[in-house]
């Protein structure tokens, strides 16, 4: 059995975190977005960088996302590894459906960066 898994950051194909999932068996699935009731920031103290998925009540945005596929006996294993203020959480996504995936505490966005307008981590990399 395997379980749905969505990841907004250094977690994707290609960026530096991403040996985490395939370690663990993880298999991507497609590239998605959020629905439109979210904001992602760009936090400060992470090594690599990482930014922070909030939802949020008015006035937020799509956010572009993968979707990978875990080994339900591994899923543990990976949350286990995900540092606060990140965590996981239930999304919704742009066609309505629900996937786990990470989140962030609001605190750790007070000093961060909104970097919604971009879209998605991989838009915010490219600027930067």
């Amino acid at each position: 059995m395997k379980i749905r898994v969505a990841v907004c950051g250094a977690h994707m194909q290609g960026l530096p975190l991403n040996p985490q999932l395939t370690a663990l068996g993880g298999e991507f699935v497609e590239a998605t977005t959020t629905a439109g009731n979210y904001h992602l920031f760009a936090l400060n103290g992470f090594t690599p960088s990482r930014p922070g998925l909030l939802r949020v009540l008015e006035n937020g945005s799509e956010i572009a996302l993968e979707i990978w596929q875990l080994p339900i006996e591994n899923y543990g294993k990976f949350v286990a590894t995900v540092p606060s203020p990140l965590g996981f959480g239930t999304l919704t996504l742009a066609d309505g459906s629900a996937v786990q995936g990470f989140l962030c505490e609001a605190y750790a966005t007070q000093n961060a960066t909104d970097i919604s307008h971009l879209g998605g981590w991989r838009a915010f990399l490219a600027q930067t």
